[in-house]
């Protein structure tokens, strides 16, 4: 074979060149070849450059100047674009810009442009394709739009917002969160959230990082320490960003300043406080003794000592557990409170006082969905007998350490609040001889977990009251509290605690 038929180029068949007009006419992507220099004259243009209006054959002669085309406040930055990649001999670029149909519709064009050269490397032609991506600049558009909204919104809410990287390290924050703990922006970036927080508070976000990351949202109290040593309790609504893929981008989170809502839950709290019982009640024969902690400011868990004059004739003793937590719960609790001791200074056994405060109770809070449980003791001094009332609380303890034997006190009876139409009977025990005691709880003391999924459940509560059955009332609580603190390593508990013991004395 001669050298000359070796180079020669290979012969394409007419009917692959119609295909190919075929598949180029029936493409978005128009083809073209303009001469490079300061006159660029199209060469060559694709026939779907119809699509915009104009043909072939009107750029091609000159009729359409495609400079025309291009969108008037693009312009110059094109031909500016244009000068600057021959200038510096650049063989292939992109360019963006919009063109003008000849219908006046604005559409955007990516231009893929390459420089072709004659052996001596002079720029001979300029070609590539012309790509619509009208739709994919309309969506950035918008979403562009979208985030500077976005933007202004977190910049001038009241509410703090924190950005973190992967890393957990702070990449954005607005003027809210810098007013709050008083740093410039410059002092926050760069920095985890940890930095700032209280060092329980700090040990907790390190521990979790991972789970913050990637749950869908969560929400969490805390506390921030500002630039002044002010503690700042805050709540965090937490939500990871990620991209169509899943991949995580960051976390942000919106902080809500807490400090004026504390105050008020801490002035409600000492009024609270201020109902239970302040000291341990002085009655013959028995050793009695209460103790409550609220998993959050106030709670809903209730134990009252209710004496009946000079005489200790009848006393009660009751606790109670109204559901859910916080003000609510509180002011249901001190509502109950108030209905009960009005009603237990008049004549009548445990299951009357019991029926008549369920009676008022229910008619005042039926509609909201919350009820109580209770459990209602009537003790004699002169008697070893007790009367009590269970209203769907769990059933009370009687300890006999002669025996080493624990009764549950049982009972019918719906929890409080449910229907005023319930009728409570009481039930009897006769056989409170000295040395057995009465255990009153609620569910947050057995129901309490520690770090690893445990629940302390009722026979470890059985065995402290067992190790602890010699000492007094007030020490054989304080064990169960120290028990518990210990049981869960100081973690806050997640529902209110609350603990009486009822000891005969010879």
């Amino acid at each position: 074979m001669s050298e000359e038929k070796k180079n020669d180029p290979p012969v394409i068949d007419s009917q692959d060149l119609e295909m190919a007009r075929i598949i180029i006419d029936n493409s978005p992507v128009v083809l073209f070849r303009r001469i490079a220099g300061d006159d660029p004259k199209l060469t060559y243009v694709s026939d779907n450059i119809r699509n915009y209006g104009y043909t072939a054959e009107q750029l091609l002669s000159g009729e359409v100047m495609f400079r025309d085309m291009v969108h008037p406040d693009d312009m110059d930055r094109l031909r500016d674009e244009i000068e600057s990649y021959a200038a510096q001999n650049i063989e292939n670029y992109n360019q963006w810009y919009r063109i003008v149909t000849k219908s006046g519709d604005v559409r955007w064009l990516e231009d893929r442009t390459s420089v072709i050269r004659d052996e001596a490397g002079t720029a001979l032609f300029n070609q590539g394709v012309l790509v619509d991506i009208t739709e994919r600049k309309e969506v950035e558009i918008a979403l562009a739009k979208s985030e500077e909204k976005y933007r202004r919104i977190v910049s001038t809410t009241a509410e703090g917002f924190i950005l973190v990287d992967p890393d957990m390290n702070i990449i954005d924050v607005n003027q809210s969160f810098c007013r709050l703990l008083g740093y410039d922006r410059d002092e926050i970036i760069g920095h985890p959230p940890s930095h700032f927080a209280a060092p329980e508070f700090a040990a907790w976000l390190l521990a979790n990082q991972n789970q913050s990351a990637h749950e869908e949202a969560m929400e969490i109290e805390g506390q921030f320490i500002a630039r002044d040593n002010r503690d700042v309790p805050v709540i965090l609504h937490i939500s990871p960003l990620t991209d169509d893929d899943g991949r995580l981008l960051g976390t942000m989170a919106f902080v809500t300043d807490m400090t004026e809502h504390k105050k008020a839950l801490a002035l409600a709290s000492e009024v609270q406080k201020s109902l239970m019982p302040q000291e341990e009640p002085r009655i013959n024969g028995f050793d009695i003794a209460g103790k409550n902690q609220s998993c959050d400011e106030v709670g809903g868990d209730y134990f009252d000592f209710i004496i009946g004059g000079q005489s200790q004739k009848p006393f009660h003793v009751v606790i109670g557990d109204v559901t859910g937590h916080g003000v609510d719960a509180a002011l249901f609790m001190t509502t109950a409170r108030g209905f009960l001791r009005m009603r237990a200074a008049q004549p009548g056994d445990a299951g009357q006082i019991i029926t008549d405060m369920n009676r008022h109770l229910a008619k005042d809070v039926i509609e909201s969905g919350r009820f109580m449980t209770l459990f209602f003791i009537t003790l004699d001094p002169d008697s070893s007998q007790l009367q009590w009332v269970r209203a769907g609380h769990d059933p009370a303890l009687v300890y006999d350490p002669g025996e080493d034997r624990f009764e549950n006190l049982m009972g019918k009876g719906s929890a409080l609040g449910v229907d005023d139409m319930i009728p409570y009977a009481h039930e009897s025990y006769d056989g409170l001889t000295p040395g057995k005691m009465v255990i009153l709880g609620t569910d947050g003391i057995w129901e309490s977990f520690n770090a690893e999924g445990k629940m302390y459940g009722k026979e470890r509560l059985k065995r402290i009251i067992r190790e602890n059955a010699s000492r007094s009332a007030k020490d054989i609580v304080d064990a169960v509290f120290a028990d518990i603190d210990d049981f869960t390593s100081g973690r806050r508990v997640e529902d209110d605690i609350t603990l009486v013991i009822i000891k005969r004395l010879a």
